[in-house]
C-alpha cells in the first residue's frame, strides 16, 4: 500500500515538474512480475550434437530437478530466450508425459535417452492444452524450448546432447 502510495506522490510531482505524463510511473514491481512470469535462471548449457560431433547449437538451461521444479515447469511462462531452454532431470530413464495446462507459450518438448540419442519430438505443442505428450520411449531428460526451435536448427532423432551445469 504504501509503495503504490508513494508511486503515486512521485508519479504527481514528476507531472508537475515536468509538465507531461511520465509513462511507467505507479506500476507495481509485483504486478509486472506476474505479467511476464518468472525470469528465466541459467543454471547450465547444453550442446546438440551431429553424428559426427560437429556443433549444431548451444543454448542456456534452467534446470528442474526437483519434483516442485517438475510439476512448475514453464507454467506461467510467457517468454523464453531464443536459445534457452528447461531441462527436466530424472533419476532414472521411464516413459514421460507432459502438458500444456498453464503454460501459455507454444513449445518443441524433446524427449531424451540416458545415452543422450533424442527418443522423440513434440513440435510446436498447443499452449493451454491438457492434452498428454508422451515419449515413444523410455527418457531420463525432457528438454523444452521455444516451438520452431527443433525446425529451426535441425533438430531429429539422429542428434544427441550434451550438458552442463555452469
Amino acid at each position: 500500500m504504501f509503495r503504490n502510495r508513494l508511486g503515486i506522490e512521485i508519479c504527481a510531482i514528476g507531472l508537475v515538474i515536468a509538465g507531461m505524463a511520465v509513462g511507467g510511473c505507479g506500476k507495481d514491481e509485483k504486478e509486472d512480475s506476474v505479467l511476464r512470469g518468472p525470469e528465466f535462471n541459467v543454471e547450465g548449457m547444453l550442446d546438440f550434437v551431429r553424428p559426427d560431433g560437429s556443433l549444431i547449437v548451444r543454448i542456456a538451461l534452467e534446470l528442474a530437478e526437483s519434483r516442485d521444479e517438475q510439476t512448475m515447469g514453464l507454467m506461467r511462462r510467457r517468454s523464453l530466450p531464443a536459445r534457452g531452454g528447461m531441462l527436466f532431470i530424472y533419476d532414472q530413464e521411464q516413459p514421460q508425459s507432459f502438458w500444456m495446462k498453464n503454460t501459455p507459450m507454444p513449445l518443441d518438448i524433446i524427449f531424451i535417452a540416458s545415452d543422450s540419442s533424442i527418443v522423440n519430438i513434440a513440435r510446436r505443442t498447443t499452449p493451454l492444452s491438457e492434452q498428454t505428450i508422451e515419449s515413444t520411449g523410455p527418457a531420463q531428460y525432457v528438454l523444452e524450448l521455444r516451438a520452431g526451435f527443433a525446425d529451426r536448427y535441425g533438430i531429429d532423432e539422429s542428434v544427441r546432447i550434451k550438458w552442463q551445469r555452469t
